[in-house]
């Protein structure tokens, strides 16, 4: 049977499925173009910080930092920039820390959303056409195959609904992995300016 013929046999909430599907090939897309800007060079930029900090001062950190274009770059830039204008490092770090966190939560939870959502539309597409096979079997008495061809016709929403909550779950998985990295990574950036710049002007 063409993938078309199961689609509409399916019922109209395929139609829902199939934007959900769309929903996790985006945001899957979207997600690896901006976890690749956020972790762009991080291990060699913290390296080469931790080294500056040795032999620059705040001022010409700062350009290095802005130079970094990357959310451990935006980190460490707060920092620095805070210390350069003699203000509060630690509230500076713990800013950008949260703004950067935030960017790189974004959209997973719609992610989680539809790992639940899918089978609960192929579930009501199920229920919804076996009603309806019930319907003409009470109608047709005497032709089982009826029933039995409109429940098998009703099993294609819950299997399509489970395979794009699968499609949804692997691909929710794998960027909160890529959560974690990343967030690790700006802990790592926040140690490392407030170990060398955390006993300059602590207070604003």
């Amino acid at each position: 049977m063409e993938a078309v013929e199961l689609f509409a046999k399916g019922g109209p909430v395929m139609y829902l499925l199939l934007i959900s599907s769309v929903a996790v090939a985006a945001i899957g897309i979207e997600r690896f173009r901006f976890y690749s800007y956020a972790a762009h060079n991080s291990e060699n930029f913290l390296s080469e910080l931790k080294e500056r900090f040795k032999s620059q001062q705040a001022g010409e950190l700062l350009g290095f930092c802005n130079r970094e274009n990357s959310c451990v770059g935006l980190v460490a830039a707060a920092g620095v920039k805070a210390a350069v204008a003699e203000e509060n490092i630690e509230l500076a770090l713990n800013i950008a820390y949260d703004e950067e966190a935030m960017k790189l939560r974004a959209r997973l939870n719609y992610l989680s959303m539809i790992v639940t959502l899918a089978p609960l539309l192929g579930l009501l597409g199920t229920i919804s056409g076996m009603i309806e096979s019930f319907n003409i079997f009470s109608i047709q008495a005497g032709q089982p195959l009826a029933i039995t061809g409109g429940i098998g016709e009703a099993l294609i929403a819950t299997a399509t609904g489970l395979c794009v909550s699968i499609f949804a779950l692997i691909v929710h998985t794998y960027f909160a992995q890529k959560l974690d990295e990343n967030l690790t990574t700006l802990d790592k950036t926040v140690n490392i300016v407030l170990a060398n710049l955390g006993g300059q002007h602590e207070t604003p």
